[in-house]
C-alpha cells in the first residue's frame, strides 16, 4: 500500500513531468516555426549576396575585356 508520501512523492512527479514534457514541445515549436525558417533564410540571403558579387565580378571583367 502506497503511504501518504509516496502520494505526494508521485503526486510531484507527475507536475514535473508535465512541465518537462511542456518544455519539450515548446522547444520542438520553437525550432519548428521561429530557429528552421531564420536560418533558411539567412543562408537565402548569403546565396544571393555570393551570386550578386559573382555577377558583378563577370560584368566587370568583361568591361576591362572590352577597353
Amino acid at each position: 500500500m502506497v503511504t501518504e508520501l509516496g502520494w505526494v512523492y508521485l503526486g510531484g512527479m507527475l507536475v514535473l513531468f508535465f512541465f518537462w514534457a511542456y518544455g519539450i514541445v515548446s522547444f520542438v515549436l520553437d525550432l519548428k516555426n521561429t530557429i528552421i525558417p531564420k536560418t533558411r533564410q539567412y543562408i537565402r540571403g548569403r546565396r544571393r549576396l555570393k551570386e550578386q558579387k559573382e555577377k558583378e565580378e563577370e560584368r566587370e571583367e568583361r568591361e576591362r575585356q572590352l577597353y
